[in-house]
C-alpha cells in the first residue's frame, strides 16, 4: 500500500491552489474565516464558480457531468478548500441524494435531476431524522399511501439542516406498516413547495437557525418520484450513509483548526510566556496532533483501497467517530486559548452583515460559537454510539 502522492497528484494539488488563490471570492474567504454564516446567496456564488470549473460534484462520474477524479484527488480538493477557507459544499445534493439517483434511479429521474444539481436549480434537503427515530432510523413512522398515481405522506422529520432554504426534500417513509422495519421503507423524493408541508425552525445552542422542524400533512407526492421499488428504501439510505459518514471525519476542516489553535497559542500571553509553553496545555495540543495525524493515515488507507476499487465499509463509521471527536477537541481547545474573549456573543455579525469596530474580537467572536455548535458532530449522521456498534460487530467481531 502507498501512501504518498504521486508527481501527477501534486500537479493536482498545485492546480487547486492556484483555482482557490484566484477564483475564492475574497469576503467569501472571509466570512468563512472568521467563523460567520454564509448567506444562501453566497453559497450559491461560491457553488457557481465550482461549476463552472466543472468542479461542484467531486464525487461524480464524467458521464453524469462530473470530473470523473478518483478517491485521492477528491481528497486533495477537500483538503485544500478547507486550507484556503472555501464555503464547504452543500452536501444534500451533490453528495447525498446524487449518487443515489445514480444508483438506484430511473433514466428519466437521472435525466431530470442531475443536472439541476450540477446548475444550482435544487436546493436539497434531508428528510430522514423523526422524533423518536434519530440513530434507530428503522422505527420511522411517516407513513405513505398509495391513491392511485400518488403517495399521500403524513408525518413529521426533525433536525432538517438548511431546510428552510430548500426547495426539494429526500425523504424517507413508511409505505408498507406490516413489513419488517426495514422492508417497509420506501425513498421519495418531495418538492417542498407542496401544499401541506411547514417548516418550523429551531435554533441550536449558539443561536443560529441551521436545523428544522418538518411536518407533512397528507402531501401529495407522484409515484414517479420514488427512487427504486417500493419497500428498497433501506438499501438507498444505507448507501447514502456510507458515503455520508466517510467525508463526516472533516479530515481538511480538522486540519486548518489545528494550524489556527496553533498560531493563536503562540500569541496568546500566559504569565509572560506564550499559552503554547504551558505544559498541561501543549500536552493536549500534541496529544490532537497525533491523533489527527493517525486519522489521516487511516483515510488515506481507506482512500489507498478506494483507488485500487474497494468500497468504504465500517471504516467509514470509524472516520466519523475518530474525526467528530477530534473536531470536538479542537474547539475546545480553542475557546479554551482564547479564553476570556471568547464570552462576548455578536449574532449579528455572525449571522448577519454587522461589523465589529474591533478586529480582535472579530477574530475572537465565532470560539464560543463553533464550541457550541461542534457538540452536535458525535450525534448527526449516526450517533457515535451506534457507530461504535458498528465497528465492534463488523470490524472486531464483538
Amino acid at each position: 500500500m502507498n501512501l504518498n502522492y504521486t508527481p501527477d497528484e501534486l500537479a493536482f494539488r498545485q492546480e487547486v491552489r492556484d483555482f482557490l488563490a484566484t477564483e475564492l471570492p475574497d469576503d467569501i474567504r472571509e466570512r468563512v474565516r472568521l467563523g460567520r454564516r454564509l448567506s444562501p446567496d453566497d453559497q450559491l456564488r461560491w457553488q457557481n464558480i465550482l461549476s463552472e470549473r466543472g468542479w461542484l460534484a467531486p464525487n461524480w462520474p464524467v458521464e453524469h457531468g462530473g470530473p470523473g477524479w478518483g478517491p485521492v484527488q477528491r481528497h486533495i480538493f477537500e483538503e485544500e478548500c478547507a486550507a484556503a477557507h472555501a464555503p464547504t459544499i452543500v452536501p444534500f445534493g451533490v453528495n447525498m441524494v446524487a449518487p443515489v439517483i445514480m444508483r438506484f434511479g430511473s433514466e428519466a429521474q437521472k435525466q431530470h435531476y442531475l443536472p439541476r444539481i450540477l446548475a444550482n436549480q435544487d436546493w436539497w434537503c434531508q428528510g430522514y431524522s423523526e422524533p423518536g427515530a434519530g440513530s434507530d432510523l428503522a422505527s420511522l413512522k411517516t407513513r405513505a399511501v398509495r391513491e392511485g398515481d400518488h403517495y399521500v405522506v403524513t408525518g413529521q422529520k426533525t433536525w432538517t439542516t438548511l431546510g428552510q432554504h430548500a426547495n426539494m426534500m429526500f425523504c424517507l417513509v413508511r409505505t408498507d406498516p406490516d413489513a419488517k422495519k426495514q422492508a417497509g421503507i420506501s425513498f421519495l423524493l418531495i418538492d417542498m413547495t407542496s401544499p401541506g408541508i411547514t417548516v418550523r425552525p429551531i435554533i441550536t445552542l449558539e443561536g443560529a437557525h441551521e436545523v428544522n422542524e418538518v411536518f407533512l400533512d397528507e402531501v401529495r407526492v407522484p409515484v414517479a418520484n420514488r427512487v427504486g421499488e417500493e419497500g428498497q428504501g433501506w438499501s438507498c439510505a444505507k448507501f447514502l450513509l456510507t458515503h455520508e459518514r466517510t467525508g463526516i471525519a472533516g479530515l481538511g476542516h480538522a486540519k486548518q483548526a489545528l494550524r489556527h489553535l496553533k498560531s493563536l497559542a503562540t500569541r496568546v500571553q500566559h504569565r509572560g510566556r506564550p499559552l503554547l509553553e504551558l505544559a498541561s496545555f501543549r500536552q493536549r495540543v500534541v496529544k490532537a496532533e497525533l491523533e489527527l495525524m493517525a486519522l489521516e493515515v487511516t483515510n488515506l488507507r481507506v482512500i489507498a483501497a478506494a483507488r485500487d476499487g474497494g468500497v468504504p465499509g465500517a471504516e467509514s463509521s470509524l472516520l466519523k467517530v475518530r474525526g467528530s471527536e477530534l473536531r470536538q477537541e479542537l474547539s475546545d481547545l480553542t475557546r479554551r486559548a482564547l479564553g476570556p474573549a471568547a464570552l462576548p456573543f455578536f449574532p449579528d455579525f455572525l449571522h448577519g452583515d454587522a461589523e465589529l469596530d474591533d478586529p480582535a474580537q472579530a477574530e475572537s467572536a465565532a470560539g464560543a460559537a463553533q464550541y457550541f455548535n461542534r457538540r452536535k458532530l458525535s450525534i448527526y449522521g449516526g450517533a457515535n454510539e451506534i457507530q461504535k456498534s458498528i465497528v465492534a460487530k463488523t470490524i472486531l467481531g464483538m
